[in-house]
């Protein structure tokens, strides 16, 4: 959509200018008549070419935003302007990315626009969330109070995230380095007893002749292999950044056996976490749940969530659509509607959360102490198997030297 500059007077007849996004020049009009302004001049923005983030590259983390988010906060309370602080926080910010964008902001809101309207200039670095959270906090008054909680929020949803991500990186770790050790035993140490065997001569046990099999087919179908690996994870990867694939990927994570209930207890931590938020921060209803669905992370989730907004649209309570999605425990539905019919629903949305972590960290304990004895045992039945495949023959060697 293009943008308009302006520059009016209001009702006081005081100048203000600044960027107005619309379909055309005469909807900008219409749209600042409406804002009771007195237009002196408008015309369309001149495109600027794309700014590039940093010459690094570096990214924005979500730490980088919490950081920000609670310093903005401190410095609004205590009365300092939005423009003022953030022009102090751009000269202390470590990351040259989010320097760069907290420039651009400030340039922005001194050429007349919104704090949260400067913001969703850079979704890639501000989310939905954060967005609609600071224009909750500008419309209300209470900027620096939503600012604190949007940080406690992004501090909450960064420990999940590393839970969820620490019960995985042990098992992948050890995994993968069993994998390599026996790939290569397979293909070095295994060739060289098959010439120790074939100098020996005589009938070797079927499971060294099995494993003699396998060595010799990935010594020449490796790197094929290696190959067709490497097409099928693209292939992959591809169908999931698709709309089906991704909705069937999430629904199959959502009923996998060992790591099914746990994204589950995730999904519904996040979906409550942010709903509390949200709702505590004087978002609409309506909006609340777009934003819910839209930064949840998984299409089932997403789906039934914008499903229960449609309905809460049409008169529905908020926890009956949710129940007849199936995602969403009856507990937590149940919730829900006591919060609902009480007025208490950011309370209980924020006991849901609050269950819904500590369920995440006995799951994440329960996970690794079950998967770690599963890792070693794989390690006994592979490793060991090879090795009792190789000396098999070995006790028959004085048997064969002797013919």
């Amino acid at each position: 959509m293009p943008s308009f500059q302006y520059i009016a007077k209001d009702r006081f007849g005081s100048n203000t200018a600044g960027v107005i996004e619309a379909a055309s020049e005469s909807e900008a009009v219409e749209a600042l008549h409406a804002k009771e302004l007195i237009i002196v001049s408008v015309e369309q923005a001149k495109k600027k070419p794309a700014r590039q983030f940093s010459r690094s590259g570096k990214k924005v983390k979500l730490d980088d935003l919490v950081v920000f988010s609670r310093q903005l906060a401190t410095m609004i309370d205590t009365g300092i302007p939005v423009v003022q602080s953030l022009g102090i926080l751009g000269e202390q910010i470590e990351n040259p990315s989010l320097r760069v964008v907290v420039a651009n902001v400030k340039q922005n809101i001194e050429a007349g626009m919104s704090f949260s309207d400067a913001l969703a200039k850079h979704p890639q670095v501000f989310s939905d969330l954060f967005i609609n959270m600071t224009r909750a906090g500008e419309t209300s008054g209470m900027l620096d109070e939503v600012l604190d909680r949007l940080a406690s929020y992004l501090e909450k949803a960064a420990a999940l995230t590393r839970k969820v991500k620490s019960s995985l990186v042990y098992p992948a770790v050890v995994v993968s380095m069993a994998l390599l050790i026996t790939a290569v035993l397979l293909i070095k140490v295994v060739p060289t007893f098959k010439g120790i065997f074939d100098v020996l001569g005589g009938t070797l046990p079927l499971p060294t002749l099995i494993l003699i099999g396998i060595s010799d087919f990935l010594r020449h179908y490796f790197l094929f292999g290696v190959i067709l690996l490497v097409i099928a994870g693209f292939l992959f990867r591809r169908y999931i950044n698709t709309e089906k694939g991704r909705y069937k990927f999430d629904d199959f994570t959502l009923k996998m056996a060992v790591l099914g209930p746990l994204s589950r207890k995730v999904a519904v931590a996040k979906f409550a976490r942010t709903f509390a938020t949200l709702v505590r921060s004087g978002v609409a209803i309506l909006n609340a749940l777009e934003i819910v669905a839209k930064t949840s992370g998984n299409k089932v989730v997403e789906k039934a969530v914008l499903d229960s907004r449609a309905a809460v649209r049409e008169g529905e309570p908020i926890a009956k659509p949710l129940l007849k999605s199936g995602v969403f425990p009856p507990m937590v539905c149940r919730m829900i509607g006591i919060g609902e019919q009480t007025g208490q629903l950011e309370k209980m949305l924020s006991k849901i959360a609050d269950f819904y972590d500590e369920q995440v960290d006995a799951a994440v304990s329960a996970l690794t102490s079950m998967i770690e004895p599963m890792v070693i045992a794989f390690l006994g039945i592979v490793i060991g198997g090879i090795v009792i495949a190789l000396f098999m023959p070995i006790f028959k060697i004085t048997e064969l030297v002797g013919r």
